[in-house]
């Protein structure tokens, strides 16, 4: 097997792009040709596309939606109170989520983890 060179290899990865870029374009014809008549069939207009993407949002009035309200933004993520107390240290965890590790250790040391409950 012959040594490749570095120049050999460049050269291999220009051609593949190239392909790779004419394939692409070939797919995209009729990607293309779908999105034309789906603007036509519910009278998209290109402002409506663009203010669409730049803002993210829909610029025509939904159905299901009353004019004028804006999309429920998501809850904050609720506080969990703490469950176990490291008694020296003070660290607590809620007890979800993986076991913090000085909690591991006491377990591996025989501590149960019931001992460290808050009450």
């Amino acid at each position: 097997m012959a040594k490749e060179t570095y120049q050999a290899i460049q050269a291999q990865i220009k051609r593949l792009q190239d392909k790779a870029d004419t394939l692409r374009a070939k797919q995209r014809q009729p990607i293309i040709a779908s999105i034309v008549r789906s603007l036509d069939e519910y009278s998209i207009t290109l402002d409506e596309i663009k203010a669409a993407q730049t803002k993210g949002v829909s610029v025509r009035k939904s159905p299901g939606r009353p004019a004028g309200k804006a999309a429920a933004a998501p809850k904050p993520a609720r506080q969990v109170a703490p469950k176990y107390r490291h008694p020296d240290t003070g660290d607590t965890w809620t007890g979800r989520g993986k076991a913090p590790r000085w909690l591991a250790a006491a377990e591996a040391q025989g501590a149960t983890r019931d001992s460290f409950l808050i009450k």
